[in-house]
């Protein structure tokens, strides 16, 4: 299970931007989108339709980005 939290890092800490529910010591697995590409990614969501884009915007532009890597 997963979740997409807005963080901001001070001091070189990320700090969540609201109350998180977790354990002490819990291990996670951290993806970091700056907000320029999240931008990008909510403009493709307003101009492309289910019927046409079956693929979440966000994973499409992660992937194309590391298939040009």
């Amino acid at each position: 299970m997963g979740e997409i939290i807005e963080v901001i890092y001070e001091n070189g800490v990320l700090k969540p931007l609201r109350p998180l529910k977790l354990k002490e010591g819990q291990r996670l697995r951290v993806r970091i989108y700056h907000e320029d590409f999240l931008e990008l990614a909510r403009e493709m969501r307003k101009q492309v339709t289910p019927e046409k884009f079956r693929e979440d915007p966000t994973d499409y532009l992660l992937r194309l980005r590391e298939e040009e890597t």
